[in-house]
C-alpha cells in the first residue's frame, strides 16, 4: 500500500517511516512534487490535519494522511495548543519557542502538559477519518538532550526520567502521541483489508 504522508518536515517523516511497518511505502509531498505550502488556517489541530489531508485527496489524487500536533499546557490554558510550531512567532523556531515557554512557565508550580496529536486519514472515494494520540507528561526547568524536535527537549513523559529529547528514536515511537495515533490509524487500515 502507498500512502503519501503531507509533511514538509523530515523529523516527522522519519518517525513516521520507522513506525509504520514495511507493507506501506510512505511518499513525502516532496516525493509527489508538491511545494507548496499548505495553510493551517483551522482553530483546531484535529481542523489543521483534515485541512492537509483533504488538499493532497482534492489535489493530487492520493491516498494519505496528515498530522497536526500540538503541546498543550495545564498552566497556560492549554496554550500553545494548535498554535506550537507558531508559539514564539511566524517564523517557526524551536528554541524560541522553547524559550517562550520556560519564560511563562517561570512562575507556575504546575507543569503538567500534554502532547496530542491528530492523524487525518483520507483514502479515495471515501470519507476521511481521524485518529487521535495523547501522551500526557509535564514540562522541565531546562532543555535536556539532543534527540528529536519541537519541544522534545523540555518534555518529560509520565513514567520516564529523560524527555523526549533524551530518548532513543525506538523507544520514543513505542510511547509518543504521533504513536499512538497511528497504532489506531494502522488498526484501522487492518481492519477494512
Amino acid at each position: 500500500m502507498q500512502l503519501v504522508f503531507a509533511t514538509h518536515n523530515q523529523n516527522k517523516l522519519i518517525e513516521i517511516k520507522a513506525i509504520l511497518p514495511d507493507h506501506i511505502e510512505v511518499l513525502s509531498l516532496n516525493d509527489i512534487n508538491c511545494t507548496e505550502e499548505i495553510l493551517e488556517t483551522a482553530s483546531t489541530i484535529e481542523g489543521n490535519a483534515l485541512i492537509k489531508a483533504n488538499y493532497i485527496a482534492k489535489y493530487y489524487g492520493y491516498n494519505c494522511f496528515a498530522d497536526d500536533t500540538g503541546l498543550e499546557v495545564e498552566a497556560l490554558n492549554g496554550a500553545p495548543g494548535v498554535y506550537s510550531a507558531r508559539f514564539a512567532g511566524e517564523q517557526k523556531n524551536a528554541n524560541d519557542n522553547i524559550n517562550k515557554l520556560l519564560k511563562e512557565l517561570s512562575l507556575h508550580n504546575n507543569r503538567k502538559a500534554h502532547f496530542k496529536t491528530v492523524v487525518a486519514l483520507h483514502l479515495k472515494n471515501q470519507e476521511p477519518v481521524s485518529f487521535e494520540g495523547i501522551i500526557k507528561g509535564h514540562i522541565t526547568k531546562s532543555k535536556r538532550g539532543s534527540n528529536g524536535f519541537g519541544y522534545d527537549p523540555v518534555f518529560q513523559p509520565i513514567g520516564y526520567d529523560e524527555t523526549f529529547a533524551e530518548l532513543s528514536l525506538p523507544v520514543k515511537n513505542k510511547i509518543s502521541h504521533r504513536a499512538r495515533a497511528m497504532k489506531k490509524l494502522l488498526d484501522y487500515l487492518k481492519n477494512k483489508s
